[in-house]
């Protein structure tokens, strides 16, 4: 008795064994996709320090290590830069000043771009100066962002050869011109610079 019951219950269990696994298999919910790929940043590339103490000395005349000595802070200050600026400006101030400049925007992946800027100030500032001038720009996710108003506080002091730099900041972005000029001008003053497509006579 016991061996027709063992063997009627292997019978039993070959019949419903494919019957079982052909209902899971219909019934087995298809794998999820893959996971999409991560969407590539929209953050500007930044520059390191080496990179840029090298084209700004060759940019300027400079040595290295007159170059190397400012970026440093700047780098200390604001951390690593986003974009640089590499042009030429004029300025001339007795009490109330002005100052023009253009120069090409780079950014890492992104063809260079001509900036004109301009701008006026006032304080206790008197002389002029013709300067090379390299800005380091920090936050500048986009060429365009760089088309406005900023702000600034200049106390640097220009000798023949002297080498100066200030802070200039509107809403995330801060810039630091580096100034590298021929003539004499000796102050400190408040004002702004604007950052136009084109060359503007009228500084306001």
């Amino acid at each position: 008795m016991d061996r027709r019951l063992l063997l009627l219950a292997s019978l039993a269990a070959l019949t419903a064994g494919p019957t079982l696994a052909q209902q899971q298999m219909d019934g087995q919910s298809p794998p999820p996709p893959p996971p999409p790929p991560p969407a590539p940043s929209d953050r500007a590339l930044t520059y390191d320090e080496d990179e840029l103490v090298h084209r700004a000395s060759d940019f300027m005349g400079v040595t290295a290590e007159t170059a190397g000595g400012i970026i440093e802070k700047t780098f200390k200050d604001q951390g690593r830069p986003t974009a640089y600026i590499a042009g030429e400006e004029a300025s001339a101030a007795f009490v109330a000043g002005l100052r023009y400049g253009k120069g090409l925007l780079y950014m890492k992946g992104r063809p260079a771009m001509s900036v004109y800027w301009q701008g006026p100030s006032v304080g206790f500032d008197a002389g002029g100066n013709g300067s090379r001038v390299f800005v380091l720009c920090y936050n500048l996710q986009y060429p365009d962002a760089i088309f406005r108003r900023f702000p600034g506080v200049d106390g640097s002091a220009y000798f023949i050869g002297g080498l100066g730099v200030n802070y200039q900041r509107a809403d995330t972005i801060t810039l630091a011109p580096i100034r590298a000029g021929v003539g004499f001008r000796l102050g400190a003053n408040i004002g702004y610079l604007s950052y136009s497509r084109k060359r503007n006579i009228f500084p306001f």
